[in-house]
């Protein structure tokens, strides 16, 4: 097991106490004081600043995507790849807009790619195995996508990046994801089910089939999160689960994005303890199932704006507004700095 250190909390006091006494009154500006809270707590309380941001986009495919759980075929999650690497897609633009390099992590698609310096090439096999008829990946391949996500993340530490958004592209992986979900919530699978890439009904009860299919294959062996992951995880998620685990070690921000995303987050934080400290969750998706998800993360998204794409995109959405919960930190004068004298209850 990996050990994270908690948060040290002894400057707590310190920066509430900061906050307390900028020039407002006590708790109007909500939500962004619980931000800048938990930033100064991770990086550093005299004068936390943001650095080099990075966004990771992790890109497996599925084989239960073979099974119509998508609108889409699984040559899209390679189609889409290529995508983000000439700039073509919503997480492009939004990274471009706020200042956030991005970089995908190939962890086994079916189409493989050319190098590109967008392209982290960390491909496992192109595809895993259909979950509900297999586990999803063997024991060696768990590790290997383990190991594989905490080197990207390692990568991108070292470029001086202290905050690092993770999203996923993977055809199939909402049926993965809510899989996890189910298995480590117990919600019934009805709650844990959607409609991803926005399937019809007919869809959605086929999804909610293979896993229940597959919850009779995997009985007994699906308690432990690292075995919930070998068996109905993605590559995708699984190098999500290590970087996260990697960022959280380093003592950095990890900004989460929507469903999958925060599947990979409930099960790091099943797999080792304090790695919450360290989580940021960008958004509440039009997903259903993420709003339970989050409860059981005790999670408070920063936006609610009915995204269901995936692909990261609301890690660079929710940027600007963790750069605002420091700039009011470190900018912002306090009542004694501007001659101002009220009394704080």
């Amino acid at each position: 097991m990996d050990f994270i250190a908690p948060l040290d909390k002894t400057q707590q006091s310190l920066i509430e106490h900061r906050i307390n006494n900028k020039t407002k009154p006590l708790g109007s500006l909500g939500q962004l004081e619980t931000l800048a809270i938990q930033l100064a707590l991770i990086l550093g309380a005299e004068k936390p600043l943001i650095n080099q941001p990075i966004q990771l986009v992790f890109a497996g495919d599925h084989g239960v995507s073979k099974l119509g759980v998508s609108i889409a075929g699984p040559e899209v999650t390679g189609q889409m790849v290529a995508n983000f690497c000439h700039g073509g897609a919503a997480i492009n633009a939004f990274c471009s807009q706020n200042n956030m390099n991005l970089y995908v992590v190939d962890c086994g698609t079916v189409i493989e790619h050319p190098d590109h310096p967008m392209l982290i090439k960390q491909r496992i096999a192109p595809t895993t195995q259909a979950f509900n008829l297999a586990p999803a990946m063997s024991q060696e391949q768990l590790q290997q996508g383990l190991d594989f996500g905490k080197q990207a993340a390692v990568k991108a530490i070292a470029t001086g990046a202290n905050v690092i958004g993770i999203g996923e592209m993977g055809i199939g992986n909402t049926t993965s994801a809510a899989a996890i979900m189910h298995l480590i919530t117990k919600h019934d699978i009805d709650l844990c089910v959607g409609r991803g890439t926005g399937v019809d009904e007919d869809t959605v009860a086929k999804k909610k089939k293979i896993i229940s299919d597959a919850m009779q294959l995997h009985h007994g062996d699906i308690s432990a999160p690292a075995s919930i992951l070998r068996r109905v995880g993605g590559f995708e998620i699984t190098q999500m689960v290590g970087a996260m685990l990697a960022i959280a070690e380093a003592g950095k921000v990890i900004l989460v994005d929507g469903f999958i995303s925060s599947a990979a987050a409930l099960l790091a934080c099943k797999m080792s303890d304090n790695v919450r400290d360290y989580m940021i969750f960008s958004h509440c998706s039009k997903e259903l199932g993420h709003q339970l998800l989050l409860t059981e993360l005790s999670a408070y998204p920063i936006l609610d704006l009915n995204l269901r794409l995936g692909e990261g995109s609301g890690c660079p959405l929710a940027l600007p507004l963790l750069r605002s919960a420091l700039a009011f930190y470190n900018e912002m004068a306090s009542f004694e700095q501007a001659n101002i004298s009220v009394e704080q209850s």
